[in-house]
This record gives C-alpha cells, sequence and structure tokens, in this order.
C-alpha cells in the first residue's frame, strides 16, 4: 500500500500506519476546539486516540497470531483512520479455525478491558451524567484517560462482534452457520445480514453522524466481495489447472526483438508473454515493457524481460493457482507438466473458466 509509515515487526508481522491516520488525529483536535475545548483536552484526546490504535494492533496481531497457529500467514497490519486491517494470507476454511481467529481480536481487547479495570474506580464513573462527564474531559487526569480507554475498548469489542462482513462478528456468524449449513450457503446468508446491516448504518449516518456512511460503505462492500469470493471458490473446487490453462499462446525466444513483439501486440489479443528456449523458462515480459522500450526496436526480449517466473503444475487445484496470482499480484503464471511447459492461465482466463462454471452450475 502506498502512502505508508513502517512502524516495525512482530514476529515477521510487518506493522504500518497509512497517512490518513494524521487526518483522524486533525479531525479530533478539530471537534475539540468547535466544542470550546482547551490544551489539555486536545491533547488529551488525541493521547487517547494514538493509545487506542496501539489496541488496535493488538486486536489485529491477536488475529494474526492465532491465524498463524494453523499455517496462515500475515503479510502485513496497516493502521487506517476506520480502524486496522490484517492482511491474512487467506482466511480458514474449516469453521472451527474461523471462529478462533475471529475471536481472537475482539478477546484481546476484553483483556485490555479487564486489565484496566483493576486501576480505574469504575463504579463511581458509572454514576456521572453527559454533563459530569465532559467536565472529565476539560479538566483530565491518568485515571479519567485510563476510563476512556475502558469504554473504547469495550466499544471496540461491540463493534467488532456486530454480525456483518467483514467485521469479527460477520465472521463469528459465518463459521457457526458453516457448521450446519456449509461455507457456501453460510457466508451467503452472513453477507445478507451485512449488508442489510450496511444499509441501516447509512440511513442513520445521513441522520446522525456521516462517518457511520463510510462504515456502511466499508461493510456493504466487504459483504459483497466475501460472498463473491467464496463462491468462486466452490465453483473452482475440484477443478484442476489444466482444465482452463492456455495453451495457443506465442512463446517467445530470448533473441526475439521489441519490433517482433509489437508486431505480435498488433495482430492478436495476448499482452503477457513467457520467454522460453528448448522448454527452458527465462522470464516473462508484458505490454508494458514492450511499449517502454519500443524505440529500442532490435533489442532482444532477454534484456528487458522478468527473470522471475511463476510456474504451478497442470495438475493443481485452479484455486490454488488463483490465490498465487492475487497473492504475489502477478498476471501470468507458466503451467508446465513434469518440469515440461505446457502452457499457461491468467487472472483473464480463470474468470472465464467461473463464467463457464456459473452458466453451467444454474442449468
Amino acid at each position: 500500500m502506498k502512502g505508508v509509515l513502517k512502524l516495525g515487526k512482530v514476529s515477521d508481522i510487518g506493522i504500518e500506519v497509512h497517512w490518513t491516520f494524521s487526518l483522524l488525529l486533525l479531525w479530533v483536535a478539530f471537534l475539540e476546539i468547535q466544542r470550546g475545548g482547551n490544551a489539555t483536552s486536545i491533547f488529551m484526546n488525541m493521547a487517547l486516540v494514538v493509545v487506542l490504535f496501539f489496541c488496535v494492533v493488538l486486536h489485529e496481531l491477536g488475529h494474526a497470531l492465532t491465524a498463524k497457529k494453523f499455517g496462515i500467514g500475515t503479510k502485513q497490519i496497516t493502521l487506517l483512520p476506520i480502524g486496522g486491517v490484517a492482511s491474512l494470507e487467506k482466511i480458514p476454511e474449516k469453521p472451527a479455525q474461523e471462529l478462533l481467529v475471529a475471536l481472537a481480536g475482539p478477546a484481546v481487547n476484553v483483556l485490555i478491558a479487564m486489565v484496566l479495570l483493576l486501576f480505574i474506580p469504575l463504579q463511581s464513573y458509572l454514576g456521572l451524567d453527559v454533563e459530569a462527564l465532559n467536565q472529565l474531559v476539560n479538566a483530565p487526569d491518568f485515571q479519567t484517560f485510563l476510563f476512556f480507554l475502558f469504554v473504547a475498548n469495550v466499544m471496540l469489542v461491540v463493534f467488532n462482534m456486530i454480525p456483518a462482513f467483514p467485521m469479527d462478528g460477520g465472521r463469528v456468524f459465518r463459521a457457526l452457520l458453516t457448521f450446519r449449513l456449509g461455507r457456501v450457503k453460510a457466508t451467503e446468508v452472513a453477507s445478507g445480514l451485512g449488508q442489510i446491516l450496511a444499509v441501516l448504518f447509512f440511513i442513520l449516518g445521513l441522520m446522525l453522524n456521516p462517518f457511520l456512511i463510510l462504515i456502511a460503505l466499508f461493510i456493504f462492500f466487504g459483504a459483497y466481495g466475501e460472498n463473491q469470493m467464496v463462491k468462486q471458490g466452490a465453483l473452482l473446487k475440484g477443478h484442476l489447472v489444466e482444465e482452463a490453462m492456455l495453451t495457443n499462446i506465442t512463446i517467445l525466444n530470448p533473441s526475439t526483438t521489441v519490433e517482433e513483439v509489437i508486431a505480435i501486440l498488433l495482430k492478436g489479443t495476448e499482452k503477457h508473454f513467457l520467454v522460453a528456449e528448448q522448454n527452458e523458462i527465462m522470464g516473462t515480459v508484458d505490454h508494458r515493457a514492450v511499449l517502454k522500450h519500443a524505440k529500442e526496436a532490435q533489442r532482444p526480449v532477454i534484456e528487458i524481460m522478468k527473470k522471475e517466473v511463476d510456474q504451478v503444475e497442470a495438475s493443481t487445484e485452479i484455486w490454488t493457482a488463483f490465490e498465487m496470482l492475487a497473492k504475489k499480484n502477478i498476471e501470468l503464471l507458466a503451467v508446465t507438466k513434469k518440469k515440461i511447459l505446457v502452457g499457461a492461465i491468467d487472472r483473464t482466463n480463470i474468470g472465464e473458466f467461473i463464467l463457464l462454471q456459473t452458466n453451467l452450475s444454474a442449468q
């Protein structure tokens, strides 16, 4: 992700904060100034946000480290104004594992809240009205700071347990449904509920707080995307790469010139090419690299190709190839059979295979 500040690593998991997080701090300061707050209250609110987001990092580490127990890695944890995102390599398909991974994050916040309870006289705060609480904000002390941090962690638990994707509660709900309905149907039900809640949040946002509109959009499209991904996975399950791979492809020779590749680009629809010699895969070239060197017509592709080539066996499941393409953010995989190049597979072809399977399943 562009525009991030890398804070370090925990258990090989990168922690980074997106630049838009600074806008949240400015917004908090602006609101406090608008309500007539003093320098102390402004500093307290901004400090509360920073410490709260440290709790969010711990929350996401709860997810990531639990997933690691099941052999699932996490690329990084990114802090955004709306919260933290742990980029897990994949979501566990076994409902028991997904349940534990989803609950691990909120469990961290529950633990933080329980620890904070040891240092704050909760009963004395619960009897205060709104005006008294406002006075505490304007004349804060360390104990008051801990109280508001306690409340924020409780709210994090409540908010995250809303049964809507991509919230933790949505994953808990899906995992519980999966035990009885299966993963595809459970995802459809959980996703539908998530989208209904998103519409309610959107309406409330129009009436109460524009920030709820942003959350509504996040939930709505998150729920839709999760449902589509699971449906696609189900359609691809059991199908092998050799069923969908491209075989009528142009294999470039290392000595093929840029001029010759341009001619191929103009005559056909291929945009990504494998470079090989005597069945030895040497690299890949795409249309962007060719256009970049268009003025060097006689330059051989061996000088402009990417030497790293990701390969997959023809007997591999298509879903595995699909995950490889997404995880590595690449366009093309070389397909081999007993170490001999037999074709290639890309996202477009997998998409067409999914459409075919969707039509076949609907008949």
